[in-house]
């Protein structure tokens, strides 16, 4: 069967017309938006699978890293296609997983930011004069979404010892990267993620970064009891370090609201080594590495 997932970068087009393709071709699959961005662009969710068990995967918060869009419109696909077929997917029977849990994956929550860091100038739409300021016209650094607010910097957990962080550091204003927004949840972004997060509950998330091959599972003294037990696991089928939070990771992180919010494990996935935004050529060795994570998240 032809994919419906090209291997290029994932402009809001291409990733539109993915998520429509992926919705019209297969059984078991649902899609709805989480909200809009700043630029009024679908943040979309893609719904597989019928159990009681609620999981989240995000990727694309960060413009630069908009590999993780691709590794989990990969992942969709070959859920949909061992679904179909009832097939195994690194060595699990993925048919008999989704009928115990609900993946929900949301390829790109920051879809303006993707844009901006693919397109460049054509990425801007009717900001552009807004954007220029922030870049000074390099878009090489872009990771932030249209305001120039960093979105993992953005959420409600710890978010003031951040912004002191990010203060100390000689932020503080919005910027390509690492600027937390002038206050918690300030993005339509993080405000949509969140508000659908608490529509249903969920058990367990996972958001999808690049690059280091590392796995952070903690959240100051909330880390939930089962998380470095989870994180291990996670770690012996890809290879990826168990790295503790510090500095600029140690709070605002969706993660770090999730396990605030919740007391429910929550895990950032860092893919890929290199320098963002990581070639496409090293595609197919990335997700190949992470795909057996990928399936046992949806079991543990």
């Amino acid at each position: 069967m032809k994919s419906f997932v090209e291997i290029k970068p994932p402009s809001f087009t291409y990733l539109e017309r993915t998520v429509c393709a992926l919705r019209d071709n297969f059984k078991g699959v649902s899609l709805a938006t989480c909200g809009k961005s700043v630029m009024d662009k679908d943040i979309f969710a893609l719904s597989i699978g019928e159990g009681k068990q609620n999981i989240m995967y995000v990727g694309g918060t960060h413009g630069l890293e908009w590999i993780t869009v691709l590794i989990l419109l990969r992942f969709a696909e070959k859920l949909l296609c061992g679904y179909k077929n009832k097939c195994e997917i690194s060595g699990f029977c993925i048919w008999e997983v989704l009928n115990d849990i609900r993946l929900v994956i949301v390829p790109c929550l920051n879809p303006d930011g993707t844009d901006i860091a693919i397109r460049g100038v054509s990425g801007c739409g009717n900001l552009r004069e807004q954007i220029y300021d922030i870049s000074k016209f390099d878009f090489s650094n872009w990771s932030a979404n249209a305001n120039g607010v960093d979105l993992n910097h953005n959420f409600n957990a710890d978010w003031y010892t951040l912004r002191n962080f990010e203060e100390k550091n000689g932020i503080f204003a919005p910027a390509p990267r690492r600027f937390g927004g002038f206050y918690p949840e300030s993005e339509p972004e993080t405000k949509a993620i969140v508000r659908f997060l608490r529509q249903v509950k969920f058990q367990r998330l996972y958001a999808f970064h690049s690059q280091g091959e590392e796995i952070f599972y903690e959240y100051k003294n909330r880390t939930p009891e089962k998380s470095l037990t989870i994180a291990k696991a996670l770690a012996g089928v890809s290879g990826y370090t168990l790295v503790k939070n510090e500095g600029h990771c140690s709070s605002g992180g969706l993660k770090d609201w999730f396990i605030e919010e919740f007391r429910e494990p929550a895990f950032t996935i860092e893919a890929g080594a290199g320098k963002n935004p990581l070639p496409l050529e090293d595609f197919e060795k990335i997700y190949k590495k992470i795909e057996p994570l990928l399936v046992l998240g949806l079991i543990l």
